[in-house]
């Protein structure tokens, strides 16, 4: 897990929709209610398929903060709650059987929570934080993404956000578009987001 800066591992503003995005780690005690709530929202059951009790979120959760190659992160607006993300080490993944995965490859996986927030323009502006995130320390060249196929409105955010579709690839909970974000594209797109 990275060193947090008041209390957030990553923070900067976004010119675009004119707000603070900050992530944090996830702490279990602080934000089990709210990633339960979430996980049973109508807008990402049918693509995270976790509407699960509390107790078997907790127990996920207790399991993702125990494994060294995935850590969990909030997501704010302007220091609001609003976002759950994973980030992981792609080659200790199971996406690494879809793709020869560098070492040092990231990956995100993510979901925006409570429903006055979805379909307002928030979804790129985050995911492009959160890349700019994966790439900060210079290691990663590339961030992997594997949305469900059938969730069209975020291939085309994750398209938006410079990462390239490689292809269908079957994982065991989904069929996914397995997709690449090159840090030089990145960095070629979005001059400024890596500081």
């Amino acid at each position: 897990m990275r060193e947090t800066r008041g209390g957030y591992a990553h923070k900067t503003f976004d010119p675009e929709i004119g707000m603070e995005i900050a992530f944090r780690p996830l702490g279990l005690e602080e934000d089990l209610e709210r990633v339960h709530a979430w996980m049973n929202e109508e807008h990402v059951i049918p693509f995270w398929q976790m509407a699960w009790s509390r107790q078997r979120i907790e127990a996920y959760l207790r399991d993702l903060l125990a494994d060294a190659h995935s850590t969990p992160y909030i997501g704010h607006l302007d220091g609001t709650p609003m976002s759950y993300w994973e980030a992981y080490r792609a080659a200790d993944d199971v996406v690494a059987t879809c793709y020869p995965a560098a070492p040092q490859d990231r990956g995100v996986h993510l979901l925006i929570g409570p429903p006055e927030y979805v379909g307002r323009g928030f979804a790129l502006p985050l995911l492009r934080a959160m890349t700019a995130f994966q790439l900060a320390d210079g290691a990663a060249e590339k961030v992997v993404a594997e949305p469900d196929v059938r969730n069209r409105r975020m291939i085309h955010v994750f398209q938006k956000c410079a990462y390239e579709p490689q292809g269908e690839v079957e994982l065991p909970d989904k069929r996914a578009l397995l997709m690449f974000c090159h840090r030089e594209e990145f960095e070629r797109r979005f001059p400024d987001a890596l500081g």
